[in-house]
């Protein structure tokens, strides 16, 4: 890649504008080094970068590069035992935080799932080094001056310094506020002169206050006199000043040896961050020009899609769809200097080298380039008069050049190839220069005013016709490419509206050969077809778009649908929730006062008081709940006295006890009896046959047992004997489980009755209660 193709380009000029997106003057020295690659790989990887900058750039809306020092000289300095000013370290800790900064940015947005590669990379070779920044801040303030707290020391000889001043001060004001001192003294102020405070004193009065004189005016009436009585205060000003120096220079050697001590890592912190400064430059000016991130091929492929040159105001410019080397290998781009052919030319090299450093093209997003080895143009007015090179010899001197060094990894573009000489001998010499390029494998984008290379396209497999569309109306060019179509002149026609006499311009074309009018007239027509058949495509893509619009919409819109209906659903389950846990809280609460009844007359509940509060448990039952268990599939299974069931409608396990109509059973409810109807009913497991033995029947309200036994407040000892007697009155009693309560508390009685459960010969299993039955204060015990 030749530096003059570079200029000839105008890719210098994009430099310029990528320079104002800088944030240091680190960021600035890449830039003024960027310098397009040839390999391919490089070129991808600059690519990514840039995209993973930008995307950085949409999601944060900026990047942290401000506060970024070329620290590099202070380090080299540091390390070789220099000391730092207070500047220097002020700028080494700003560029430490700088670069904890963008750390943290860049590891922030790894955290979100992105798809980025190579900035985490860049920033897992920063080191961050938060005590040194401290250390700096700690001793130095923003305007570069040492703190009085850097040091113990610094402040003891501040506090001195600032007695002293006011000792001096106090002493000159007394002598500045004396009667004599209008008489005496040139003004009532005092000032300063080489570092001591002095009075400005008249010369006839130099003897009055003894002293030293330091200083006079230039017209000698006035000295400037140190009295007598400052002279040691003064002294000990000095001396404190130099201590206080002293101290100042100790921290400031201290703290350049702490950065010394890090200026490896602190080189490589510098390098990383010129380097993201350089990336996200790259990005902010893509998003100035509205660039895209191109594909790369290394086959030498170019598709552009609506190119704009970066240069030209993009008010003004006129985008083009321009695609080389798949079909056509050369583009020849024919018609009269109207302007627009050298835009053109320079806009497909200028995008070419712009992708190949890394940065984004002005171009719709699925546009493509090649990365070739080298890029050469022969471009504008080359006539040299230090040389004494015509305009054709000048051109000539460039072309031999080019041939010399071109291959099929070359991009080669020729601006009016051939002209500057005759015109039969420039035609001729174009279509061999062509051919020889062509042969190379190169991809040629060239331009001529010849007509005979309008033929040139059509006779030559891999070579195509190209033009800038031309408004007769406006007698100006649109700057509007036409691949495939070869310019035509429109001079008759620009002589004509400009008020040519029409006889002339008869006489003029009765000089063209008849072969030449055809050519003309073929032009036209493919200009016509052409410019028809864009119009049509236009359309069809407006109606495409506008199909996808529709499409996009009514995929919403179902979308949130289905979003509704989720949600509906979510709130008729929230609602449902609701309603069960009323009705669990009106059932336990029913639950709570059964016990309560139970405890209070210890004997049997009586039978209108089971129906009323079995009628306040149906009365809680949901009717949701209802008609979901009406609902709900469950097998066909014959009940029989003692199967485990579950009440659907009260969500509460039981046992059957007897069955007291065609649809209804006696269920055990925990201590609560109830009739049921078997369709409420849900079969979990069947009773244990076991072997029929002979009970006990005794009668009497006195040997009643309950389905609880009730420990709370009893000892440890009385607990496992009532326990013991309590599992064999069930036994007897027949009854398959029972509930002894034991409650919370310490856990000890609870943890000994379950010992001794477990133990018991006759107890099948023991488990806590469920929440409606007491939790873990409640054991139940299953009996064999």
């Amino acid at each position: 890649m030749h530096t003059r193709v570079l200029k000839v380009l105008e890719f210098d000029k994009v430099k310029l504008q990528l320079i104002e997106h800088v944030s240091s003057s680190l960021g600035r020295e890449k830039v003024e080094k960027l310098f397009p690659s040839a390999d391919w790989e490089q070129v991808v990887k600059w690519q990514e970068e840039t995209d993973e900058a930008l995307l950085a750039l949409r999601l944060r809306g900026h990047a942290p590069l401000g506060g970024i020092f070329d620290i590099r000289p202070s380090l080299k300095r540091a390390k070789i035992g220099g000391t730092l000013s207070p500047h220097e370290l002020l700028d080494v800790a700003s560029t430490i935080y700088a670069s904890r900064q963008m750390k943290a940015f860049i590891e922030s947005l790894s955290d979100e799932k992105t798809t980025m590669v190579y900035l985490p990379q860049y920033v897992q070779q920063i080191t961050a080094f938060p005590e040194l920044e401290q250390a700096i801040k700690h001793c130095i303030d923003d305007s570069g001056e040492v703190h009085d707290h850097a040091s113990d020391r610094l402040r003891s000889i501040r506090q001195q310094l600032r007695n002293t001043e006011a000792r001096v001060r106090e002493k000159l004001e007394s002598i500045i506020r004396s009667s004599s001192a209008q008489k005496m003294l040139s003004d009532a102020i005092i000032t300063i002169r080489n570092d001591r405070y002095v009075v400005p004193v008249k010369q006839e009065y130099r003897h009055a206050y003894g002293g030293i004189v330091h200083d006079q005016s230039s017209s000698g009436a006035t000295l400037f006199i140190e009295p007598q009585v400052v002279v040691d205060l003064n002294n000990q000003l000095q001396e404190a000043r130099v201590k206080e120096k002293q101290e100042i220079e100790r921290i400031l050697t201290e703290l350049t040896a702490k950065v010394a001590e890090h200026s490896d890592a602190l080189l490589i912190n510098v390098d990383v961050l010129a380097e993201l400064d350089f990336i996200f430059t790259k990005a902010k000016y893509a998003q100035k020009i509205k660039a895209t991130k191109p594909k790369t091929n290394n086959q030498g492929y170019i598709r552009l899609l609506k190119a704009r040159h970066p240069l030209i105001d993009p008010n003004v410019v006129v985008p083009n769809d321009i695609e080389l080397g798949k079909d056509y290998t050369t583009i020849v781009i024919t018609g009269p200097n109207t302007g627009g052919k050298t835009v053109t030319l320079k806009t497909i090299g200028l995008l070419t080298l712009m992708a190949q450093a890394g940065l984004f093209i002005p171009a719709l997003d699925g546009s493509e380039l090649a990365v070739f080895r080298s890029v050469y143009a022969d471009i504008g007015d080359e006539q040299s008069i230090e040389q004494s090179l015509s305009t054709f010899s000048s051109h000539m001197v460039n072309i031999v050049d080019i041939l010399r060094n071109v291959d099929h990894d070359s991009l080669v573009l020729f601006d009016e190839l051939g002209a500057g000489t005759d015109p039969q001998e420039g035609a001729a010499l174009a279509i061999a220069i062509l051919d020889e390029v062509y042969e190379r494998g190169a991809r040629v984008v060239a331009t001529t005013h010849y007509p005979e290379l309008k033929a040139y396209g059509y006779n030559r497999s891999g070579v195509i016709n190209a033009s800038v569309e031309f408004d007769i109306d406006t007698l100006s060019p649109t700057y509007k490419l036409l691949i495939g179509v070869p310019g035509r002149s429109n001079a008759f026609e620009i002589s004509k509206r400009l008020g040519l006499d029409e006889r002339i311009i008869q006489k003029a074309k009765g000089q063209i050969s008849t072969e030449s009018n055809k050519v003309e007239n073929m032009i036209a027509s493919l200009e016509q077809s052409k410019k028809q058949a864009e119009e049509e495509l236009a359309k069809a893509e407006a109606t495409r778009k506008e199909a996808e619009q529709l499409r996009d919409e009514w995929e919403k819109k179902w979308e949130e649908l289905n979003e509704k209906r989720d949600e509906l659903i979510e709130e008729a389950k929230r609602r449902a929730a609701d309603i069960i846990k009323i009705s669990q809280r009106e059932a336990d609460e029913v639950i709570r006062e059964l016990r309560q009844m139970q405890k209070e007359k210890l004997a049997e509940i009586k039978e209108h008081e089971l129906i009323a509060a079995r009628k306040r448990l149906e009365e809680a039952t949901p009717t949701i709940s209802k008609k979901k268990a009406a609902k709900s599939k469950r097998t066909h299974h014959e009940f029989r006295p003692g199967d485990e069931v579950k009440a659907v409608h009260l969500n509460q396990k039981g046992y059957l006890i007897e069955k007291v109509s065609d649809d209804e059973w006696q269920v055990q409810l925990g201590i609560l009896k109830m009739k049921i109807k078997e369709k409420d009913l849900e079969y979990i497991g069947s009773a244990k046959v076991t072997e029929t033995k002979p009970l006990a029947t005794v009668k009497g309200k006195e040997y009643h047992v309950g389905l609880e036994l009730d420990l709370r407040g009893e000892r440890y000892e009385d607990a496992l004997v009532r326990v013991e007697k309590y599992i064999d009155d069930a036994l007897l009693a027949g009854y398959p489980r029972v509930s002894i309560i034991h409650g919370k508390g310490t856990g000890a009685l609870r943890k000994g009755v379950q010992e001794f459960l477990k133990k018991h010969r006759s107890v099948k299993n023991i488990r806590f209660g469920e929440a409606t039955e007491g939790g873990t204060g409640v054991t139940i015990v299953e009996l064999k």
